[in-house]
């Protein structure tokens, strides 16, 4: 079901891992934002926008990770945008006639047999190197790309109404997943948590990829909360962070913090 968190703003919450897709109204449609996980959940989301008389005029995805590559036919033939080197990951990527088999085993096991790996997964253009704002008929959208989580990756900020859509940054439930084959993931994340805090006086409400919607007090909560887990991973010191022990996704979070762990030191040790 959409929820609208701002003016001509929505927020479509799905069942895996909290995933948010961001709907932008515009002038001759609406933009959206990483539509979602499951075919059915895109299929709601799709007639629950035409109930609204709204039709999707283009799409953008944060970052190119599977669960923010996903499209429903029905959300029809839009632009789908990314940045210049998120699109040519996704290309590259897709080049592989086995895509479907490298995909295949990291897809969570309940939700599979219900994420469409088709045609129209991927399928997205990679705007000029340097586009500062979305090119469609609708609010200004600035584009602030960072590394952080992945490279390529994109931070919105809807300038008119100051709501920021993060990407996989700043989630409640989640700690920061690292790009870790960056040559400084530490410095990369940290960057991207600066460039946060760069915008946060602008924002009014934030729209993170996973988890709770928040206002710009929490979004500061949030930075510096992320700040420490990166920092002591990257000091090879003890985190105490609560979502590891007490959160929704423990489990998860337990053995990528381990992985993390191993490979930043990895990576400490032969530097």
């Amino acid at each position: 079901m959409l929820k609208q968190i701002a003016d001509g703003v929505w927020v479509h919450e799905s069942e895996f891992l909290q995933s948010n897709a961001v709907v932008v109204q515009g002038k001759s449609g609406v933009l959206l934002i990483d539509p979602g996980i499951t075919s059915d959940e895109m299929a709601v989301l799709a007639e629950d926008l035409q109930n609204l008389n709204l039709t999707v005029v283009a799409g953008f995805s944060t970052h190119p990770h599977w669960d923010h590559l996903l499209w429903h036919a029905k959300f029809g033939a839009a632009p789908r945008y990314a940045t210049s080197r998120g699109a040519a990951d996704v290309k590259a990527f897709l080049s592989n006639t086995d895509w479907r088999a490298q995909v295949a085993p990291i897809l969570p096991a309940d939700f599979a047999d219900r994420i469409p790996m088709d045609d129209l997964f991927g399928q997205v253009s990679g705007l000029d190197a340097g586009t500062t704002y979305i090119p469609w008929n609708g609010p200004k959208i600035r584009i602030i790309e960072n590394d952080a989580h992945a490279a390529g990756g994109a931070i919105l900020l809807i300038e008119d109404n100051g709501v920021l859509v993060t990407g996989d940054m700043v989630s409640d439930i989640l700690t920061p997943f690292l790009e870790l084959d960056a040559a400084d993931p530490i410095k990369d994340y940290l960057k991207g948590l600066e460039l946060l805090e760069g915008v946060a006086s602008d924002v009014t409400i934030f729209v993170p990829g996973h988890g709770s919607v928040g206002d710009a007090g929490e979004l500061r909560i949030r930075v510096k909360q992320d700040r420490a887990y990166v920092q002591a991973l990257g000091d090879g010191s003890d985190t105490h962070d609560s979502r590891l022990t007490e959160g929704p996704q423990k489990d998860l979070l337990a053995n990528v913090h381990a992985w993390q762990t191993q490979q930043i030191a990895a990576k400490r040790k032969s530097a």
